[in-house]
């Protein structure tokens, strides 16, 4: 079953180039695509300030979602709906439209996350719904999952999203150091400092997730 994504950018209204902005994510999104493909479609606009995309799991999601919150520059960040459930397409004069029990999780789940966002967890960015009761119970560990990553991204410097991103690739830190212009214990410090090891750990045991369930 397809996963739906919908994701909508940050304080757009008070983005200095709204434009500019645009470009970056959608940039951002074709090298994520470009470093590691996992979407089935890859995130693109719709309207407004919102993307939509779709996905073969939900592994797959938390994958491809974990690497755009990296690659993303400072001053430019997204929150993300994961919604879990049937996805068809309505026939329309300008082409099809997504609808159908996924998407309306996919909506439910980016309306937790500005609910969350506002009230306590300020660094949360990502929420996951299933439609379905009987696919929920395993969301529930997937979102404690996210919730707790999303606030060590929150937390890091751009630089740091970047030696992360590059760690997940499976760049070593002498190649990471020799592209920042640091030493190799500058970018092992800025690592351990930020917590980037279980990030790196969790996205490892994403992958073995989603080989143990046969998707790859």
């Amino acid at each position: 079953m397809s996963v739906a994504v919908i994701a909508d950018i940050v304080g757009s209204r008070g983005l200095a180039d709204r434009a500019v902005a645009q470009r970056i994510i959608d940039q951002s999104v074709l090298t994520v695509e470009q470093d590691f493909p996992s979407a089935e479609r890859p995130l693109q606009p719709t309207v407004g300030d919102e993307l939509q995309g779709v996905y073969p799991t939900v592994t797959a999601a938390m994958s491809g979602l974990l690497l755009l919150r990296l690659v993303l520059p400072e001053g430019i960040d997204c929150r993300y709906g994961i919604g879990i459930g049937a996805l068809i397409e309505v026939p329309s004069r300008v082409g099809a439209l997504a609808e159908g029990p996924g998407w309306w999780a996919a909506r439910e789940a980016i309306d937790i996350v500005h609910a969350r966002q506002a009230r306590s967890v300020r660094g949360s960015r990502t929420w996951i719904v299933a439609a379905d009761e009987a696919d929920a119970v395993g969301t529930h560990v997937a979102n404690a999952y996210v919730l707790a990553r999303d606030q060590v991204i929150s937390e890091m410097s751009e630089r740091t999203r970047r030696l992360t991103y590059g760690r997940l690739l499976g760049r070593t830190q002498g190649e990471l150091a020799r592209s920042e212009g640091i030493t190799q214990s500058a970018v092992s410090q800025a690592l351990a400092t930020a917590g980037a090891g279980a990030l790196i750990e969790g996205f490892a045991q994403l992958q073995i997730a989603g080989t143990a369930a046969g998707e790859s």
